[in-house]
């Protein structure tokens, strides 16, 4: 994360992401965050030209969202608790130039703009990218691992925003991850996973289906309880 390139855009701070798949730009607003999919070698004075180009339509997305938003109980400020993977870890508010949201000494340290007048926002949208990023990476890792361990193989595994679910897995074997899965104790990320992969052997919740979650995941109806009376916790 550390190799991030980010582009301040009047109001909004946008991750630059190129790759040589793209002959042409692709702005996203996703979870309020905002990024731009660019052709590797697309000069940043360029980028920042588009960027003011969608202004309008980028910061009427960033307040839809804002507006189908529940209202936060956190005010995005040092010392401020949140959660990754069951343990507590505060936030340290820097200002300065912009810099992404990283771990540092048990702390989840992120710098804002001197300028900015609605820190909260950009302060949310960092940490919705640090947690989709580990939450990638250690879904990936667990996925595969237990994948080898039951002797299946999804077609690939992603992470999502769902509402009102903790994954899903496709007709063709795709498994997408809820990203804030990853706030919650490991047990109960492994079971998630575990889930998700049993749906690769039995595409429904029949006996068959909790059976095989079982072999793997003894105490499944405790994770399930958990997730179920926690599942209003586990958010940012």
């Amino acid at each position: 994360m550390g190799d991030s390139e980010y582009i301040e855009g009047n109001g909004f701070i946008a991750e630059v992401i190129r790759t040589n798949r793209r002959k042409s730009a692709d702005v996203r607003v996703e979870d309020g965050a905002v990024s731009i999919v660019v052709p590797k070698g697309l000069g940043s004075d360029r980028i920042t030209q588009i960027l003011d180009d969608k202004r309008q339509w980028i910061k009427h997305k960033i307040y839809l969202h804002q507006d189908a938003m529940p209202v936060s109980r956190k005010d995005y400020v040092s010392g401020e608790s949140f959660t990754y993977l069951g343990r507590n870890y505060r936030l340290k508010v820097h200002r300065g130039h912009f810099k992404p949201v990283k771990l540092v000494q048990g702390r989840l340290v992120v710098t804002v703009p001197d300028d900015d007048t609605e820190p909260s926002r950009m302060i949310r949208n960092a940490l919705v990218r640090w947690y989709e990023h580990h939450a990638e990476l250690k879904l990936q890792e667990k996925s595969k691992r237990y994948a080898a361990m039951m002797g299946v193989e999804p077609t690939g595994v992603g992470i999502k925003t769902f509402k009102s679910r903790w994954g899903s897995c496709s007709a063709k074997g795709k498994i997408d991850f809820n990203w804030k899965i990853i706030m919650a104790p490991n047990r109960m990320v492994d079971y998630v996973v575990v889930h998700e992969l049993c749906h690769l052997m039995h595409h429904d919740h029949s006996p068959r289906f909790w059976k095989e979650v079982e072999r793997v995941v003894p105490d499944y109806q405790a994770c399930k309880e958990w997730l179920k009376v926690n599942e209003g916790v586990l958010d940012i």
